[in-house]
């Protein structure tokens, strides 16, 4: 069976202006996104006189073909006259999708003075005696720079700093939205690897954590380890650890429900870049002891030539019979898979060949390794990367969590504790009355999700809190 890609998604939502004679020709106008695939979602009169109405018809198409096929459909009802079309998507973004805004008024003179000149310069002064002070005094306590040289953009590849800087929006108003936190897009006009490490390191001072954004592996990694090593301030590759994270909390949902223990179980992966990779380290760390890689070249084991040091790494952890072969074969009597590499990958056929009661996780975007349908006819357990399926694994429901907790507990440090503490907080938010095969993970608007995360990776840095100065305190 294949992927259902045409469905109707909000992402592509239109809203049509229309012209129409009083009476049927409303319900034709239905009939006709109807017919042609689409789905209405609203309806707005905004004029009317004795013989005709103006019409807002909103809807959902699949894509953007779809979307002008529905329109010209809607034209081409009998007495209708098209006015403008309007993307709701494009609409969303015109202007950017953040801004900055003052904490307090600037209402007179002496508003002037305090915020800025004079009185900002007794501030400077302070803070140039002790640099500490930075933290409690400027915006630096609460922000996190979002950085990319838009390298691997998901789905999308490398489209250049400009085309992901919509991505890096997006994602400090996840971060102000869910976690507080004051994040700024900064989007590099280079990838070398060299200038984006200088650029960090000279940034670092104005932020409270940088989390890495959409760079290309292998330079993401020796990126994030350097910038750890040479910077006082937490820095975290949300695609490697986010990820990791949500994954690693599905799994201990996913065998809640079919009742295994991550110990005994055996797990083959498909994807063995930056997201694989950090996944592979978490779930060895959270006790996984038999895991086998694929990728391209096949299953990834220690005889295998050509391979680099990251490769090399994993055939050095993983895969302790040595097996070889493809990922069809690796998948006979495997407990759990998960995809973080390429669509239509694995098939029923292969999912019959695993042990009972499997989990597959075919997290691949837009089109996953596995139809999920299909996949759910033969496991015990199916998540994915969309929001059209139950059970999505998405990075929004770690990383706000994780960066409140290290803003808050101040520590410079990123350790694999964090991210197992906060994939089990991320779990636990799923209550065994709530657990089943279909919902293994919480709503990213559960209202508990992202102070539970935060918490537990507050105390696993230490149980430190954010030191919250009194007004006027020097």
């Amino acid at each position: 069976m294949p992927v259902v890609t045409n469905a109707p998604s909000v992402s592509y939502s239109i809203t049509v202006r229309l012209e129409v004679p009083a009476g049927a020709a409303v319900s034709r106008l239905t009939t006709a996104v109807e017919q042609a695939g689409g789905l209405v979602t609203a309806l707005d009169v905004t004029a009317s006189d004795n013989h005709r109405l103006r019409i807002d018809v909103t809807c959902a198409a699949h894509d953007g073909d779809h979307a002008q096929q529905i329109v010209d459909e809607m034209a081409a009802v009998d007495g209708v006259v098209l006015g403008k079309v309007s993307d709701r998507t494009f609409l969303m973004h015109l202007g950017g999708k953040i801004s900055m805004d003052t904490k307090h008024p600037i209402r007179n003179r002496d508003d002037l003075s305090m915020i800025y000149t004079p009185g900002v310069a007794r501030v400077c002064e302070a803070i140039a005696k002790n640099p500490e002070d930075a933290t409690r005094l400027t915006v630096k306590r609460n922000s996190v720079a979002v950085i990319t040289d838009g390298s691997a953009v998901l789905g999308l590849g490398n489209i250049g700093p400009k085309a992901a800087l919509p991505v890096m929006e997006g994602k400090a108003a996840l971060f102000k939205r869910f976690a507080g936190i004051d994040a700024w897009p900064l989007c590099l006009d280079t990838q070398d690897m060299e200038e984006i490490i200088a650029v960090c390191k000279a940034v670092a001072p104005g932020f409270a954590g940088i989390n890495l954004e959409d760079i290309s592996a292998p330079r993401c990694f020796e990126i994030e380890a350097r910038l750890r090593e040479a910077l006082d301030i937490p820095v975290f590759h949300d695609d490697q650890h986010g990820t990791a994270i949500v994954v690693l909390a599905a799994l201990y949902n996913a065998l809640r429900v079919v009742g295994k223990d991550i110990t005994g179980i055996r797990v083959v992966m498909s994807g063995a870049g930056a997201a694989g990779t950090a996944i592979m380290k978490l779930l060895l760390a959270a006790g996984v002891s038999h895991l086998v890689a694929t990728d391209i070249g096949g299953v990834v084991r220690r005889d295998r030539v050509g391979m680099d040091p990251t490769l090399t790494w994993i055939a050095d952890h993983t895969n302790p019979d040595n097996i070889s072969g493809t990922v069809h074969e690796a998948l006979v009597g495997a407990d759990v898979f998960i995809g973080v590499s390429a669509p239509r990958l694995i098939d029923a056929t292969d999912l019959q060949a695993m042990a009972a009661d499997p989990i597959v996780f075919a997290l691949a975007n837009p089109e996953p390794e596995i139809d999920p349908a299909e996949a759910a006819d033969h496991a015990a357990v199916v998540a994915t990367g969309r929001s059209d399926f139950p059970n999505q694994i998405n990075n929004v429901l770690a990383f706000p969590g994780v960066f409140r907790g290290l803003i808050d507990a101040r520590t410079p440090q990123v350790t694999t504790d964090m991210l197992i503490a906060a994939a089990k907080a991320l779990a636990s938010v799923v209550g065994e009355d709530e657990l089943n095969a279909a919902y293994i993970m919480p709503s990213v608007f559960h209202p508990e999700l992202h102070d539970t995360v935060a918490l537990a990776v507050q105390e696993a840095a230490g149980g430190r809190r954010d030191p919250v100065s009194q007004p006027g305190e020097v």
